[in-house]
């Protein structure tokens, strides 16, 4: 029986190679998905909206805080596959007591990469997922140097909340050519008056988890003497191959654009 460490440092044992998945991270899903995982892959939150054909083809547990702990133990996965951040801790003991639980903890660039490649070596995979690091890093080290931007990342409203120095969000606006003026941990609540003090050169409005707009952008611009910019947040927040999209995207366009209408 094979033993593998998730990135917590925990052992999870799998009682066979050919196993059936239940994915809780919208991140991870289309990873599985680009790793040719199709039909292993039996259960998926409502949020993981990549494939798109996967909404009717697999079970929808839920969402990605609040997913339905009965359902997942009577569709009986060898294997469920959470993350630290985006899925609860009361949730992912009550599964773990009864399912093998890999638990991601992405922090950074480098700890997406050993996300892939742990996963790589936990779904009989480790050819694609190295591959898939090689081009993202091939990519990474293709970027044009740019001047960098003094930047805030939204990532909601009411309050305003933005993207910290210890967040995946900040990896990837370095990459994109963004200075994250946001130095404390994870994802602080800032009003106007904190946003005027830290003086960003332009202010990024993420497409999730809140879906800023145009109005949102407009209201700003009346409050903050700097470039209010629509993004994608997919391209900043999703790690796993949206990583690569990401890059190929920034090569192209300089920076991040808007996301597409909904």
């Amino acid at each position: 029986m094979p033993t593998f460490t998730d990135q917590l440092g925990r052992k999870i044992d799998l009682k066979k190679s050919s196993i059936r998945i239940i994915s809780l991270v919208p991140s991870i899903t289309e990873l599985l998905y680009d790793l040719g995982l199709k039909d292993e892959v039996i259960g998926i939150t409502k949020f993981c909206v990549h494939p798109s054909s996967w909404k009717k083809e697999k079970t929808i547990i839920g969402g990605t805080k609040n997913f339905r702990v009965d359902q997942i133990k009577s569709l009986n996965p060898d294997l469920v596959i959470a993350n630290k951040e985006e899925n609860t801790e009361e949730g992912i003991k009550a599964i773990a007591a009864v399912c093998p639980t890999w638990i991601s903890d992405v922090q950074d660039i480098t700890s997406a990469f050993e996300m892939i490649e742990g996963l790589g070596k936990v779904l009989s995979k480790e050819a694609k997922a190295q591959n898939l690091v090689s081009k993202i890093k091939r990519g990474m080290s293709e970027l044009t140097p740019k001047p960098t931007r003094r930047a805030v990342y939204l990532i909601w409203k009411g309050p305003y909340m933005a993207a910290g120095s210890d967040t995946f969000i900040s990896s990837m606006m370095t990459i994109a050519g963004y200075e994250n003026l946001i130095q404390t941990k994870r994802y602080p609540s800032l009003s106007i008056d904190e946003l005027r003090i830290f003086n960003p050169e332009v202010v990024l409005l993420s497409s999730e988890p809140y879906p800023f707009k145009e109005k949102h952008l407009k209201a700003l611009e009346t409050e903050l003497n700097c470039e209010i910019k629509l993004v994608d947040g997919e391209l900043f927040s999703r790690y796993g191959s949206k990583m690569l999209k990401a890059v190929e995207v920034f090569k192209k366009d300089g920076e991040a654009p808007a996301a597409p209408p909904v």
